[in-house]
């Protein structure tokens, strides 16, 4: 631990960040449910590794990790993986929108393969580098950069579908 920073409590590490971690877990998932589920499995695990906090100042990101870890445990169980083809841009002003969009994109942010899912939170939610997602993930970086494109790619045809209101091919 740094310096002249102390542990936080659970209690404030949930009153800090319950928010960000169930919308976060509401992204993996898609459902308010699981999401919820996903919350709590993150702060029961946080509870119980809170020693493991090592900087307070990042908290907000180990918390997402946990919440990623607690999803990607969830989903082996379940094992569902279907693979899209795809491209780039839209994405990123479309993540980064506040508004209207949010539905829209969740409906897309879903429509990805798990992967992909994953990949695109950890950059533009947990906002990891290339690198960061490689070593999490135990992947080389060059897979981290042609599943992110894929990713974006798809994200933006399915976001150009839904504003159209039209099917994707």
């Amino acid at each position: 631990m740094e310096e002249g920073s102390r542990q936080p409590t659970i209690e404030e590490l949930v009153t800090q960040h319950a928010q960000t971690v169930f919308r976060y877990a509401y992204r993996l998932s898609g459902s308010m449910v699981d999401a919820e589920d996903l919350t709590q499995e993150t702060f029961l695990l946080a509870a119980k590794n809170i020693d493991q906090l090592e900087n307070p100042i990042r908290a907000q990101g180990w918390l997402l990790a946990i919440t990623r870890n607690a999803f990607l445990r969830q989903r082996r169980v379940h094992q569902v993986a279907l693979v899209e083809d795809i491209e780039t841009t839209a994405v990123e002003s479309a993540v980064e929108s506040d508004g209207a969009d949010e539905e829209l994109l969740q409906i897309a942010i879903q429509s990805l393969p798990e992967e992909q899912r994953v990949m695109v939170l950890m950059f533009y939610y947990e906002d990891m580098s290339y690198k960061e997602i490689a070593e999490q993930l135990g992947i080389p970086i060059g897979t981290v950069m042609s599943r992110l494109s894929r990713a974006k790619a798809a994200l933006r045809k399915k976001l150009d579908a839904l504003n159209r209101n039209v099917a994707p091919v």
